[in-house]
C-alpha cells in the first residue's frame, strides 16, 4: 500500500524497519529519531508502518493521513507466514543485509511470532491513537479487507 501510495502521490516512501535495521545481526540504528524527525519535518512522505515507539509521536504528529490497514488475523498471519517462508528459503537479503533463517523461527521477535501476539495490541494502539485529541487533525482511512484498500487505491 505504502509503494503504490508514493507512486500515485509522487512522494517518498519509507521502509520503516529499512531505517530501523542498518547491519548483520539485526544491529538496531541509533539515529532513528533523529533521521525519522528529519523526514518527518519535510512536505511529504509516506511510511509504511505504525512505527517503533520512539517514533510514533513523531509520525503522528507531523502527518496528515494515517492509513490504517486493519485487518483480521487470519488474513495477515497466511501473508507474513508466506513472506518469511519466502525469505527463510530463498535467503532474501533483507533490512541492513540481514537473512531470515530456520533458527530464527524459533525467537520470540520473529515477524510471524509477533504479528500474531502483537495483533491485539496494534489494532488497541491505534485505536486509541486516532481517538487521541493531540491527533485530531489527522484523516484517518481505515480500510478493513484487501478489497477494500484495493478500492480505495483504485478510487485515489
Amino acid at each position: 500500500m505504502g509503494r503504490a501510495l508514493s507512486g500515485r502521490l509522487e512522494l517518498p516512501f519509507y521502509e520503516m524497519d529499512a531505517l530501523h535495521f542498518i547491519g548483520p545481526e539485526w544491529a538496531t540504528n541509533p539515529d532513528l529519531r533523529r533521521q525519522v524527525t528529519e523526514i518527518a519535518a519535510t512536505p511529504g512522505w509516506i511510511f509504511d508502518s505504525l512505527g517503533y515507539p520512539e517514533v510514533r509521536d513523531v509520525l503522528w504528529t507531523h502527518a496528515d493521513t494515517v492509513v490504517w490497514l486493519d485487518y483480521s488475523k487470519s488474513v495477515i498471519m497466511p501473508r507474513i507466514l508466506r513472506r518469511s517462508l519466502r525469505r527463510t528459503l530463498r535467503r532474501e537479503r533483507i533490512f541492513g543485509g540481514n537473512v531470515e533463517t530456520l533458527s530464527d523461527w524459533l525467537r520470540k521477535d520473529h515477524p510471524a511470532r509477533w504479528a500474531w501476539t502483537e495483533h491485539g495490541a496494534r489494532r488497541t494502539e491505534i485505536g486509541r491513537r486516532v481517538h487521541d485529541p493531540r491527533f485530531a487533525p489527522l484523516d484517518v482511512v481505515r480500510l478493513t479487507s484487501p478489497q477494500e484498500a484495493d478500492d480505495w487505491l483504485r478510487a485515489m
